[in-house]
This record gives structure tokens, C-alpha cells and sequence, in this order.
């Protein structure tokens, strides 16, 4: 599946975008300072967009090296909370509490993406099933372990379900994944997963003792751990869709809050964005999951890069700020963002990020 960048409201936002491009960012060079290092780390669903962005840029920035990592989301905003690293990756934005404890941290949106709910069902992989937020809690709480249950089969009516047990798969690092899943359902099921007695959102969550369950380590690992066991299910982020195709996964239309179950593509992404970017703050923490409007996808969110405000020299924090913002312009163009099944930023986002970004020194 290639997703087109026709939806109006985005695409249009990227043309503002590029407009928005400042001097110094694109084909500028920074050649009159010195060599600087960048290191990143965190997200591997922003990882492979991170491989794709670091050799571009330094192809025109000879001065600059700039090594990613894909770790995990919660290593990403640890290690740029304690000077590790100056880009942290992650899906998820900084609680409060974290934001409290290290009030100078950037949550930076770089780029929209998405993630899907995936399955291992020989035979029906080729099939979109329908799966909705309270199924899903039931499969990671272990009230529904078969994948011929009465609750999935009622989701799927006509199709012949496996009686085959159910291998739920979790993030065993801390993962932004694990914080838009652990948001999906506690939205989606306040009085249970959401509630004060069950499951909340995180990175890292105390999950459910359930049998069968397996947990796997960054989204590499999830597909993985997801071909090798039949009756899987796992959460996996967007940008690793080709992957999982190609060694011929499935994956399912999310019930979202219309009651309407949706597939993620560019136009029910985009959908979905375009309802919640509003609700977005200046420090930009915010959730795009679970968001009313009809036809949109259910769990979305803004990849960000987590700055600290005040980096080890001017030098650092001019080339930070040089390479986010190409990344909010030239990097957002459809030749990158499409090749992971992102979205750009809308131009108020961008004008968001960018205004964060000018408080890196």
C-alpha cells in the first residue's frame, strides 16, 4: 500500500510548509563552523525516517555527522533528558511529571504518523479484520484468548475465525508504541483499561498476566516475534508496514470513536489530524488518538524530537537547530515522509515546532 498525499488540508499544509523555510536550513551550508556530531536515539517507528533524513542532510552539510539509533522511546527521552544524546525520538510527548522533573525539555513534532494493530492468521492475513478497542483490551487482559471467540466473530460475520489461541505480543522496552496502544484502549474502554483499577497509558506498563503472551523489543522485534507465532497479535508502528507485508502479516481496521471500523491510510490519517491538530498547545504535548470525527483512523500521533532547551555549546545548538528545522521543510516533503507512511505537518504545527525550536542555545 502507497499512500498519496492528495488529501487536501495536508497537502496543502505542506506546500505552506516549504514556504515556511528559513535561511541557513536547506541548501545553505554550515561549512564556516566546525565539524559537529549530532547523536539521536529513541523511536524505532521514527528510526527509519531518521535513516532516510541523516544521510540527506549531511550529504549537504559536510560538517555535520549525525548517527541515529532506533532504542526505544523511552530511551530516547531519557538519554536527551540526561545530555546522552541531543535528539531523543519518540512517539509519545513528556508526561507532566517528567516535564516538572526537567522543565527546559523540548516535545518537538517532527512529522504525523500512525500505528497498526497486526496479526499472524494463515489463511486470513490477506483480510482486514475487524477488531474494536474492547476486543482488543479483552485479548491483553486475557478474557478472550481464542481467535474464534464470540466477540471477534460478531466484529466478522461470515468469515470462518481459526479456533486457534491468541499470542498477545508487547513492547518489552519502554516504547512510544506502548503509549498510543495503552492510550487507544483506555479511550476506548475508560470504565475498564482506562479506569483507576486497570492498565493505564505509558511508555512502559504493568501488563496483565495472560497466558500465551510474549513481550519483544522495539518494532523490529515485534514483527519478528509476530511471524514466528502463529495466532499472534502485536501493535506495530506505520513505518514498518512494507516489512510486515512482505512477510505476509495482516493487519486490522481499528473501530474508532464513530463506531466505524478504518484502515490507515493517507486520507483517514489526515482525517483524523485535521480534527485534533487544533487542540494542539504551544508546548505541543498533546494526543491525536481516538478523535470523534467519522472516517478517521484511531491512533495517530505527532513523532517528536525531545531537545533539551539548552545544549553543550552554541555550535551544538545551531547545527540542532538547523537540522530540525530542514526536517520540518525539505525533510517533510512527500520524497521522504511517504516512503515510511507518514504525513507532513500541517503549516500551524510548523509554526509551532519552529517557534520551539528557536529556544534551542
Amino acid at each position: 500500500m502507497t499512500f498519496s498525499l492528495r488529501s487536501g488540508g495536508l497537502a496543502a499544509a505542506l506546500v505552506g510548509a516549504l514556504a515556511l523555510t528559513l535561511a541557513g536550513c536547506g541548501s545553505t551550508s554550515t561549512a564556516s563552523q566546525g565539524p559537529v556530531s549530532l547523536q539521536e536515539t529513541g523511536s524505532t517507528l521514527l528510526y527509519p525516517l531518521f535513516q532516510i533524513w541523516a544521510p540527506a542532510y549531511t550529504k549537504t552539510h559536510k560538517n555535520i555527522k549525525i548517527t541515529p539509533q532506533g532504542t526505544g522511546s523511552g530511551t530516547g527521552i531519557s538519554d536527551a533528558v540526561n545530555g546522552t544524546v541531543q535528539i531523543g525520538a519518540s512517539d509519545a510527548y513528556m508526561a507532566n511529571a517528567q516535564m516538572q522533573a526537567d522543565p527546559g525539555m523540548l516535545n518537538i513534532p517532527l512529522a504525523i504518523s500512525a500505528q497498526q494493530i497486526m496479526y499472524n492468521l494463515p489463511g486470513l492475513n490477506q483480510q482486514h479484520l475487524h477488531l474494536s478497542g474492547q476486543v482488543i483490551a479483552g485479548i491483553y487482559t486475557g478474557s478472550i484468548t481464542m481467535w474464534n471467540d464470540s466477540a471477534i466473530k460478531a466484529l466478522n460475520p461470515g468469515v470462518q475465525l481459526p479456533a486457534l489461541k491468541i499470542v498477545p505480543i508487547h513492547r518489552a522496552d519502554g516504547s512510544g508504541d506502548t503509549f498510543l496502544f495503552s492510550q487507544y484502549l483506555s479511550f476506548s474502554n475508560p470504565t475498564t483499561w482506562g479506569s483507576s483499577k486497570g492498565p493505564q497509558y505509558a511508555t512502559t506498563i504493568s501488563w496483565p498476566s495472560v497466558p500465551n503472551s510474549i513481550s519483544a523489543t522495539g518494532n523490529g522485534g515485534m514483527v519478528e516475534a509476530l511471524q514466528q507465532n502463529k495466532g499472534g497479535i502485536a501493535y506495530v508502528g506505520i513505518s514498518f508496514l512494507n516489512q510486515a507485508v512482505q512477510d505476509g502479516l495482516g493487519y486490522a481496521a481499528i473501530e474508532n470513536k464513530a463506531g466505524q471500523f478504518v484502515l490507515p491510510t493517507a486520507q483517514t490519517i489526515s482525517t483524523e489530524a485535521q480534527s485534533l491538530v487544533g487542540t494542539t498547545p504551544k508546548d505541543e504535548r498533546v494526543s491525536l488518538i481516538y478523535g470523534p470525527a467519522q472516517g478517521a483512523y484511531p491512533i495517530i500521533n505527532y513523532e517528536y524530537a525531545i531537545v533539551n532547551a539548552k545544549q553543550s555549546s552554541s555550535a551544538t545548538a545551531k547545527a540542532v537547530r538547523q537540522f530540525l528545522t530542514w526536517a520540518l521543510t525539505t525533510g517533510n516533503q512527500p520524497s521522504y515522509v511517504n516512503q515510511v507512511h507518514f504525513l507532513p505537518l500541517p503549516s500551524a504545527i510548523v509554526k509551532l515546532s519552529e517557534a520551539q525550536i528557536a529556544k534551542v542555545k
